[in-house]
């Protein structure tokens, strides 16, 4: 039914209109999304094809198969928690702001800001980590068809860069193509999980045994205490990076119909269908590993364990086709990582956060936030340049730089709102999806892992990465709390100095008058 102050003819708000109009904003995305697309969308970012293979060397060498075998389904758990309390928000302030959003909405400007800047270099950082560990996958592909690049830290790098533009020109093209493309790659991960089992558990020339898998152990954490215990939970880095970026159902409310219920389904649904099928397949690559040793030495697998392990369990066909399906997971996820960093960038530039906000806030005539997409893509590629400047055996530290900077920040800007709606208790207006009397037990626990996570994270992994020490190597060096540091300190500073006196959280785009009418 119309209200009385539309005139005849008007067309009729839906409540997704309404709802987002309530929130200040004049609907200028297209929505044209639905709950399977939203979720195809999350899961295409957090892509078990491609965190659970490019980073399974993180866990197998800091603790060995019982990382792979227990980390993943304690990982996934506790995820889950992060991702019910997230989904409560997400319905209750169904916008593309998502995260900072909430934060401003709940909290003060100054939470807003610190939330938006950590998840946008979150966003930046995962964006970064995904198309460079695709690019590595691509160049071992066209190694195997006979292409004669090489793998060179070279020509992972140009690829990576070609890919970086890939994704920026189907973004731009417009949101039309980005429901099919993310339903294409959500079976695409389904299926090719489904192949990678089939395929490694018929045709692996030998297996490893259940003992194997379940209790052996290895510790390479090399500070000095804590032993296997510690190694292991190094490890769980693997699976935490994996589990990113799922936030990216949130970023989409404005393109996604029944954004309310859709939005926070398809958090739930990625974080529930990842940890299964992610499973089954690190399994599956474990139990496949021909000799422990071999497939940990950086002289054999140039990093990257799970490469070694295709080519040297299974004949050349076999093991290119697993690459290749591996490969095309992973563009797939680097262009739906994309898609929902720029509408970030957006949404924040929106709202005068981010220096010349104008620019990166405007769309194009298809409705695309063609400058922040850029912005994305830049930035991305600028994280990844360390990867040319160091040795070339130490260029993969930078990726894996790279997968702690996403990490730590992008839960921390979970971590904010989900504080600030424990703060409001009972008094908080939740949406269609909401935890009802359990809010308080799963924000609790989700803020106790994310605290966990965080300081885990930062810890040096070695004594070599010390400075202090004799056998200093910049190989050794965790680069995330320096990351963490300069952008804490960085966003502060400017916080400080000038923020504060201009910036006051999410600036509405429909007008008091029309807030009204519509009340």
């Amino acid at each position: 039914m119309s209200t009385a102050h539309e005139p005849a003819g008007a067309p009729e708000m839906d409540a997704d209109e309404r709802r987002l109009r309530e929130m200040g904003y004049e609907p200028t995305l297209e929505r044209s999304m639905g709950a399977f697309s939203n979720f195809a969308i999350s899961f295409s970012i957090v892509s078990i094809l491609t965190g659970g293979l490019a980073s399974y060397g993180v866990g197998l060498g800091n603790g060995g198969p019982i990382t792979m075998a227990y980390g993943w389904p304690l990982v996934s758990v506790m995820v889950l928690f992060v991702g019910m309390a997230m989904a409560e928000l997400a319905s209750a302030y169904p916008t593309a702001g998502g995260l900072y959003w909430w934060a401003s909405k709940l909290g003060k400007p100054a939470h807003g800001w610190f939330t938006g800047w950590f998840n946008l270099v979150g966003q930046i950082a995962v964006t970064a980590s995904i198309d460079y560990g695709a690019a590595i996958f691509v160049t071992s592909v066209l190694e195997t068809i006979g292409a004669g690049l090489g793998t060179s830290r070279t020509t992972i790098f140009i690829v990576f860069t070609i890919i970086l533009l890939f994704h920026a020109g189907l973004n731009i093209i417009g949101p039309q193509i980005a429901a099919r493309i993310n339903m294409v790659s959500a079976w695409w991960h389904v299926a090719g999980v489904a192949v990678f089992v089939i395929v490694l558990a018929a045709f692996a020339k030998d297996h490893q045994s259940i003992s194997f898998v379940f209790t052996k152990t290895l510790d390479n954490s090399g500070v000095g205490f804590g032993g296997v215990a510690f190694s292991f939970l190094l490890g769980l880095l693997h699976a935490q990076y994996t589990f990113t970026g799922y936030d990216a159902s949130a970023h989409m409310s404005e393109e996604t119909k029944n954004a309310s219920t859709a939005v926070a389904k398809g958090i739930i649904n990625t974080i529930l269908v990842s940890a299964v099928f992610g499973y089954v397949l690190i399994l599956a690559v474990t139990f496949a590993i021909p000799n422990l040793d071999d497939a940990l030495n950086p002289d054999l697998n140039s990093g990257y364990p799970v490469i070694y392990i295709l080519q040297e369990s299974l004949s050349g066909g076999l093991a290119g086709l697993l690459l290749i399906i591996a490969a095309v997971a992973q563009l797939f996820c680097g262009y739906a990582s994309v898609t929902a960093a720029s509408r970030m960038a957006y949404a924040f530039s929106r709202d005068k956060a981010v220096p010349g906000s104008r620019f990166w806030s405007k769309l194009t005539a298809r409705r695309v936030p063609a400058a922040a997409v850029g912005l994305i893509v830049v930035f991305a590629w600028i994280l990844l340049i360390p990867s040319m400047l160091v040795a070339e055996d130490d260029a993969p530290v930078a990726y894996f730089a790279a997968t702690s900077i996403a990490v730590i920040g992008l839960y921390i800007s979970y971590a904010i709102p989900i504080w600030l709606r424990l703060k409001h208790g009972a008094s908080f207006q939740t949406g269609d999806w909401s935890l009802g009397r359990w809010y308080r037990v799963v924000g609790i626990v989700a803020l106790l892992w994310t605290a966990f996570i965080c300081v885990l994270f930062i810890i040096p992994t070695s004594d070599a990465g010390l400075p202090w020490q004799d056998d200093f190597t910049w190989s050794s060096v965790n680069f995330a709390p320096i990351t963490v540091a300069v952008v804490l300190g960085a966003v502060g500073i400017w916080w400080l100095v000038s923020a504060r006196k201009w910036f006051t959280g999410p600036l509405h785009t429909v007008s008091e008058i029309e807030e009204e009418l519509d009340a």
